[in-house]
């Protein structure tokens, strides 16, 4: 991967002059990882930036997180912005019921699976199950790392009885396991989707989907889009299908600023 920026000569010729679909991962992308979910809360810059970004005529943004749709909506709170959250299974504002994707069945389980954690998860130090409605998240970044043995342990005993009738899958990020439905959907097939979708604003003649993102779950929407658009991972990382990296979540705010500052030239230029 090459950073951004040492290209940004190059890359700023095919911003300038195309519509952008922005698509953006919230937590270690638009704000830095947090000890706990609730305390990782957007920037009052980064917001005024979003807001700045999302009233161009050439661009058009969504969040795309792992977290719940309302959480993600009440978190970041712009109108113009569309959002995915559970890696896809919602969109805001879609005709498309996502959740219709899950059975009865499902739902029964995340509550089975969520009460047994709860329980023997209890006596670990440092363990949040987080309730997504949709998934599971088991945040661990507070954890001794003595106890992963233990925590792995307890994991794989409580959704065993779920594997063999394939009811669940587990996934992973940083510092955290998720349990989630047994369907094909990701955050990359929800971008495409939505890039196909006129309603949403983001279908468009020649526009380049852009994709920031920083976790495992990120690397579907980097594939999904890898010969489309711009991809641009946040934080290093041993092998990525992102063609670019930027540091940090301040970097994240440097590239935003760029593009607002371009397509504002862009646009006086051209009236």
């Amino acid at each position: 991967m090459k950073h951004l920026f040492r290209e940004w000569d190059r890359i700023k010729i095919d911003l300038e002059n195309k519509f952008l679909a922005i698509f953006l991962d919230y937590d270690g992308t638009l704000t830095p990882i947090a000890q706990t979910p609730d305390r990782a809360i957007l920037a009052q810059d980064i917001r005024v930036l979003l807001k700045k970004l999302a009233k161009m005529p050439d661009c058009k943004l969504a969040i795309i997180s792992g977290r719940a749709l309302a959480g993600i909506e009440r978190l970041v709170d712009i109108k113009e912005i569309e959002y995915v959250g559970n890696h896809g299974l919602e969109i805001g504002g879609s005709a498309i019921n996502f959740e219709s994707l899950l059975t009865p069945r499902f739902k029964e389980i995340i509550g089975q699976i969520k009460n047994n954690l709860n329980v023997q998860l209890a006596a670990i130090e440092g363990i949040l199950v987080e309730d997504k409605g949709l998934t599971l998240s088991i945040h661990y970044r507070l954890m001794d790392e003595q106890h992963m043995p233990r925590l792995k342990k307890i994991l794989n005993k409580v959704i065993k009885p779920y594997l063999p009738g394939k009811e669940v899958r587990v996934g992973f990020g940083k510092r955290v396991f998720e349990i989630r439905p047994p369907v094909q959907w990701d955050k990359g097939k929800a971008i495409l989707w939505l890039l196909k979708n006129a309603q949403y604003g983001f279908k468009k003649t020649g526009a380049l989907p852009i994709y920031l993102g920083d976790d495992f779950t990120d690397e579907d929407a980097f594939e999904a889009i890898k010969n489309k658009g711009l991809t641009v991972r946040v934080g290093s990382a041993k092998s990525s299908h992102a063609r670019y990296y930027l540091k940090d979540t301040e970097e994240v705010g440097q590239f935003l600023m760029r593009i607002l500052a371009l397509k504002g030239s862009s646009s006086i230029c051209r009236g």
